[in-house]
C-alpha cells in the first residue's frame, strides 16, 4: 500500500470520479484507475461498485474513506513538521470574500511565496456561507471572512477588524442637525448583505438586537454590486469606510453619521478544528500581519 494509491482513491471520492481526481493529481485517468485497483489488490476487496454507470463505494469501501483520510492527515501533519518550510511542496486552498480580495491578498500571497516558495496556493473568491460549506467539506483548507461563525467544528484566528458606514448618493437622505436614528434610517431603501454574507449576518443580527425592522430592504451578497447600487441612489448602504475613501472624498459617496453606530466587522482565518495544520497556522499569522482594508489591489 502506498500513499499515492490511498490519494488516487480519497480522491476519486472526493472529487466524484476518476476524472476529477486525475485533473486533482495532475496526472491520467489511467493512472488513477490502476492506483485504485492496485489498492483493491492489497486487501483482496473492491472498494468500489462498478455494476452502475457511476461508481459507489462498498462498506469496506466506506471503511477505507476514513482510513485513507486519517493516514493522509498524519502524513502531511509529518511532513509539514519535519520539512523546511522553502521546500515544502503542498498545494493549500484559501477562500476569500470579495473585500479581502480587493485589498489585501496580493499582500497576503506574495507573503505566503516568500516563506514557502514551493507551495502552490488555489484561491477561492465567494461568499463567507459558500465557503464554510466548502471548509466542511474538506474543498477548502483555511478561509479569511467575517468572524460571524458560532460552531465548534470551526476555528477562528482574529486576524483585522474593517469599519463600516452608512453611505448613500449625496443628497439623497434629507438634512439634519446631528446624527440620524436607526429608526429614522431604516425608513429609507437599505440595501443590505443577506445572511449568505458573513457581513450580513453580522448586521442583520444587530439590527434585530436594537429591535430596527427595515420593511424596505434589497438584498445582495456582492459588494460592487451594492456600492454601484447606492452611488446610483437606490438606497442606503453599510460600505467599508476606508476601502471607499476615494469616492468619499470625490463626492461620490456621502457618508452618513447615524445612532447608534455600526459595530466593527471583525474578520478571522478560520480552518477546520479537526485539522490542525502548521502551515494553515502560519498562513493565519501572515494574514495578521499583511491584513489591511484600506487601499485596493495591494502589492506591497
Amino acid at each position: 500500500m502506498t500513499f499515492k494509491q490511498l490519494e488516487a482513491f480519497y480522491w476519486v471520492v472526493q472529487a466524484g470520479g476518476f476524472a476529477q481526481a486525475a485533473n486533482k493529481l495532475h496526472t491520467t485517468q489511467s493512472a488513477v484507475s490502476k492506483r485504485v485497483q492496485e489498492l483493491e489488490s492489497v486487501f483482496e476487496t473492491p472498494f468500489f461498485d462498478r455494476s452502475q454507470h457511476k461508481a459507489r463505494l462498498t462498506e469496506k469501501g466506506e471503511e477505507m474513506l476514513l482510513l485513507a483520510r486519517r493516514l493522509l492527515e498524519q502524513r502531511d501533519a509529518v511532513v509539514e513538521r519535519m520539512q523546511r518550510p522553502e521546500i515544502l511542496e503542498r498545494h493549500v486552498r484559501i477562500g476569500v470574500t470579495e473585500l479581502t480580495a480587493m485589498t489585501w491578498l496580493p499582500r497576503l500571497v506574495s507573503a505566503i511565496q516568500a516563506s514557502y516558495p514551493r507551495v502552490i496556493i488555489e484561491p477561492h473568491v465567494d461568499a463567507s456561507m459558500t465557503l464554510r460549506d466548502k471548509l466542511l467539506a474538506d474543498d477548502v483548507d483555511v478561509m479569511i471572512v467575517p468572524d460571524a461563525f458560532d460552531d465548534q467544528k470551526l476555528l477562528s484566528r482574529r486576524v483585522g477588524v474593517v469599519e463600516h458606514a452608512w453611505m448613500c448618493k449625496p443628497g439623497l437622505v434629507g438634512r439634519k442637525k446631528g446624527p440620524i436614528s436607526m429608526q429614522d434610517l431604516a425608513t429609507h431603501r437599505l440595501l443590505t448583505q443577506d445572511d449568505r454574507s458573513g457581513t450580513g449576518r453580522l448586521y442583520n443580527r444587530w439590527m434585530q438586537s436594537i429591535g430596527i425592522q427595515p420593511e424596505n430592504t434589497v438584498f445582495s451578497t456582492s459588494l460592487v454590486a451594492l456600492i454601484g447600487l447606492t452611488v446610483s441612489g437606490i438606497g442606503v448602504s453599510y460600505l467599508p469606510k476606508k476601502f471607499l475613501a476615494p469616492m468619499i472624498d470625490s463626492g461620490a459617496l456621502q457618508v452618513l453619521t447615524v445612532s447608534p453606530t455600526l459595530p466593527v466587522a471583525p474578520y478571522a482565518a478560520i480552518s477546520r478544528a479537526d485539522r490542525q495544520s502548521n502551515l494553515v497556522s502560519s498562513i493565519a499569522r501572515l494574514a495578521q500581519e499583511q491584513c489591511d482594508f484600506g487601499r485596493i489591489f495591494q502589492t506591497a
